[in-house]
């Protein structure tokens, strides 16, 4: 028996989708409902279907299938290239030399080439200076019946093909071809009456235009005192309404100011195209350390290099590379190149924003920070992107030793929710001594960061007097602990359905 409030409650759609599918012997497609019964656009029908589906007077069953399809059929009616090669092979008697066949076969002859050897219907073979492509048993055979490929080609020219049908061997070759082919995803719906909505039919329902929203004109036009109304029901489905909000990473950037911020800290910044003087020399990286490689370094073609301007920190500098200066250090000896200095390139640290804020505030105290972007030849993988942000701080004071670096680390992180931090001796060529940090992270020591405080030559060129601590956090795999993300790459894909349900505030 269905409830009378559940058939009072029910709307014009709703009641004409019930009586058309009842008519329809109790099921149909949401195609043939519109065909045949007048409603104007698929999304009346599966509207006023999930409806009832959520009273229970219906169901939806949903198809899913996969089809194949050409993305380009006039060119693929052309042929395949190594069908061209075939037939120009056996019109030459069997063998072409390859400069021979790119001539007849321009800018097709290589594919040609590469897709006969593949399928072992030719080889190459040498006479004198030239190569010679020979026609071989299997491919005088392929002359006479179409090819795996050629069939499924053929078959996709009439219609897209279900991919229960296709071979999934040649389908991957075929999808080597630069987009020869693509997928396409066809959904199958069908909506059938359940036993009550079968009786909800059968009820002899009434079918009258009903009023669901009130509107000014309604009101001052006088209609609304004789129209029939909607009922409201209370307790029916609602679409979830999502409170505005911003982006995760840009809400933990806030919090990450706000913290240093209450401490004292100036925020700081940079450009991100520095010459490598400022982003490795002047923080006595050697010359010929790794991390200038090409392999790890974004270097630019425009401009190849950037204009040092200040001679005399260039000379200073120079003068630490070579034999340390007036530090005591020995220096990393040879010859410094200002040409390698020079070079410009996309920042690898945001390192260059606390050295350049130290040569324009050498004097202590001095308490500074940035959240910056950098740039790296990483392998992207689940803890790796090429472009990721730092969390960089310096401090320059009269009492600032190791133990108030590791203290500011550990507040840091215990203000941002974690308190089990591992501190380990590290080493990096602008500081000493020299920390890294890590916290356990799904199954394994993920690394957060580095610090330690500036040697000797990295801050002697600014006459600065006292120790300058300084560290370079992690930003996005902060961002992974505090939500529990597994991929780095989650925090930037744009999926709005996910933006929309993080409960991060």
């Amino acid at each position: 028996m269905v409830d009378n409030e559940v058939l009072k409650g029910l709307s014009y759609n709703e009641k004409r989708l019930l009586l058309a599918l009842d008519k329809h012997r109790g099921r149909d497609t949401p195609a043939k409902i519109i065909a045949e019964e007048g409603f104007g656009l698929e999304v009346e029908v599966m509207g006023a279907a999930s409806w009832l589906t959520s009273k229970g007077l219906a169901e939806i069953k949903e198809n899913r299938e996969k089809f194949y399809e050409l993305t380009d059929p006039v060119a693929a009616a052309r042929g395949l290239p190594e069908r061209r090669a075939l037939k120009l092979l056996d019109a030459a008697g069997g063998q072409l030399t390859l400069d021979e066949l790119a001539a007849k076969l321009p800018g097709e002859d290589k594919i040609a080439v590469g897709w006969l050897r593949r399928k072992k219907l030719a080889d190459i073979t040498a006479a004198g200076d030239a190569k010679v492509l020979v026609l071989n048993e299997a491919g005088r055979q392929a002359l006479n019946a179409p090819m795996a490929d050629e069939q499924l080609i053929a078959a996709m020219i009439k219609a897209p093909v279900p991919s229960a049908q296709a071979d999934a061997k040649v389908v991957k070759d075929l999808k080597g071809r630069q987009g020869m082919i693509r997928e396409k995803e066809v959904t199958a719906r069908e909506i059938s009456l359940t036993v009550a909505g079968t009786e909800a039919a059968r009820s002899g329902l009434e079918l009258k235009k009903e009023i669901a929203d009130v509107t000014d004109e309604l009101i001052q036009s006088g209609k609304w005192e004789n129209a029939a109304y909607r009922r409201y029901d209370v307790q029916t489905f609602a679409p979830t309404i999502y409170a505005a909000k911003k982006n995760p990473l840009t809400r933990l950037g806030n919090e990450v100011r706000r913290l240093f911020t209450e401490m004292g800290f100036t925020e700081m910044s940079s450009e991100y195209v520095q010459p490598a003087f400022w982003n490795m020399d002047v923080l006595f990286i050697p010359q010929d350390h790794p991390a200038r490689d090409m392999q790890d370094t974004f270097f630019l073609d425009q401009p190849k290099s950037l204009p040092l301007e200040d001679r005399d920190l260039v000379e200073k500098v120079r003068s630490l590379h070579e034999h340390g200066g007036d530090t005591g250090s020995t220096g990393w000896g040879g010859k410094w190149s200002e040409e390698k200095a020079a070079q410009a390139l996309l920042r690898t640290h945001s390192t260059v924003s606390s050295i350049r804020y130290i040569a324009a505030h050498p004097e202590a105290p001095q308490k500074a920070f940035s959240i910056s972007r950098i740039f790296r030849k990483e392998s992207i993988d689940a803890t790796h992107l090429p472009e990721f942000s730092q969390i960089e701080g310096i401090v320059i004071d009269e009492h600032a030793n190791l133990d108030m670096l590791i203290r500011l680390i550990r507040v840091f992180y215990a203000r941002m929710g974690f308190d089990e931090i591992h501190v380990r001796p590290a080493y990096f060529p602008y500081t000493e001594p020299s920390l890294e940090l890590e916290v356990f992270f799904n199954g394994k020591w993920m690394e957060l960061g580095g610090a330690g405080i500036f040697r000797p030559e990295v801050v002697a060129p600014f006459n600065v007097k006292y120790p300058v601590l300084a560290w370079g956090f992690g930003f996005e795999r902060l961002a992974m602990l505090k939500w529990g993300i597994k991929d780095i790459r989650e925090l930037y894909i744009s999926d709005i359905d996910e933006l929309r349900k993080n409960t991060v505030f």
